[in-house]
């Protein structure tokens, strides 16, 4: 052990570098460049605002997860509970100090970026559980402590982010919470049972939901009942990704993004936009490009040593998987609208800060494939 860790740490910058895993890299440098071109088409074919603000966004924050992937990743070990805390503080000062927008106090007002601590939290909770668990014997897994603490660590924020209110993002970060705990191998009954809990108190939980959250969730079982309302949104983007066909129609063709028909096509819906100019061939080769990502950052994980690494990378990837799957659904009338947004290509700072630093530390796994963590 001794001896991996002293090569590890003798590891030149050059070696470093060549031990990128540069399919990764290629792929995300792929879906950022397919999210520039698709911020182009929402600005009507001009470099106007979202498509200079994404593509600095984009370039400044790749140049950090090549920065992070140098750091050592027991520095990342070591730094995950502090993560944690500092996005819980964060959280708590939104909620109280935070900037309100489109009726959610969820921002913290940078100058330089509007920050949103929930999307850093997706980030932070995967890394705290993966530390949490870097020690835990199998058979000590079920017990009170190992089950009862992750439960109080994922239920603060949640709990923070829904009062926000922001239910989709809340969503998302019990999602990674549950990846984690999954993969760390909690026994199947107590999700069997957090699913019966859930079931029994949904009615008490719609009861705190906002009068707009309701509304998303009767316009997802009947779209038509408010066409020019709250079902407007979900019809427009199934007629737009319809109307696609196979092959699109075409980079700044597409009707009903160019005549502003889809709302929030730049964010949400910007797989809509996507589909609509380049259709089901294009989608295909869309999904083909996170489906490499996804199983680079697992194998990535498999071929690390330490149990702190494998665990991010694999709860990470299947976080990926996750978010592509519910946006996508989303936009094709399979899922309430949540405000989930797509991972890279989707306009936001926060978002691709997040996922941007998540990717860095399965770079620095990658980097240090063969460092053991006590």
């Amino acid at each position: 052990m001794r001896d991996s860790i002293s090569f590890s740490n003798q590891l030149t910058f050059f070696q470093k570098l060549r031990s990128f895993d540069y399919i990764l890299l290629l792929c995300v440098m792929l879906i950022g460049l397919i999210g520039i071109f698709s911020m182009y088409s929402t600005d009507g074919g001009e470099i106007l605002y979202h498509t200079k603000n994404h593509a600095l966004r984009f370039c400044i924050f790749f140049s950090m997860m090549i920065a992070i992937s140098f750091i050592n990743i027991r520095t990342w070990h070591a730094l995950s509970y502090l993560f944690y805390f500092v996005t819980l503080l964060l959280l708590i000062w939104a909620s109280f100090y935070g900037i309100t927008a489109s009726g959610s106090q969820r921002w913290i007002n940078l100058y330089f970026i509007n920050l949103q601590p929930s999307e850093l939290m997706k980030i932070a909770i995967i890394a705290c559980f993966a530390k949490y668990y870097h020690r835990a014997q199998i058979h000590t897994m079920n017990k009170f402590t190992n089950i009862f603490v992750p439960i109080v660590i994922l239920v603060l924020p949640t709990f923070l982010v829904i009062t926000q209110p922001d239910l989709g993002t809340s969503i998302l970060i019990a999602i990674s919470g549950i990846i984690v705990l999954w993969l760390a191998g909690v026994n199947v009954k107590y999700f069997f049972y957090s699913f019966l809990l859930f079931i029994i108190s949904a009615p008490f939980i719609i009861s705190f939901l906002k009068p707009y959250q309701k509304l998303r969730i009767l316009t997802f079982i009947n779209p038509d009942r408010d066409p020019l309302g709250a079902g407007y949104q979900i019809i427009q983007s199934k007629i737009a990704v319809g109307s696609g066909g196979l092959t699109g129609k075409g980079f700044l063709k597409g009707t009903q993004g160019y005549l502003d028909f889809l709302p929030e096509k730049h964010t949400d819906f910007i797989f809509t936009l996507f589909s609509e100019e380049f259709g089901f061939i294009g989608s295909v080769l869309l999904l083909l490009i996170y489906s490499i990502i996804i199983y680079r950052v697992i194998r990535i994980g498999a071929l690390s040593r330490s149990y702190f690494a494998k665990l991010f990378c694999y709860s990470f990837g299947t976080s990926i998987f996750i978010y592509v799957v519910i946006n996508m659904s989303m936009v094709l009338g399979l899922l309430p609208i949540v405000g989930s947004p797509l991972p890279i290509m989707s306009y936001g700072g926060s978002s691709m800060l997040a996922t941007m630093i998540g990717f860095g530390i399965v770079m620095s796994a990658k980097t240090h494939s063969q460092q053991s963590i006590a």
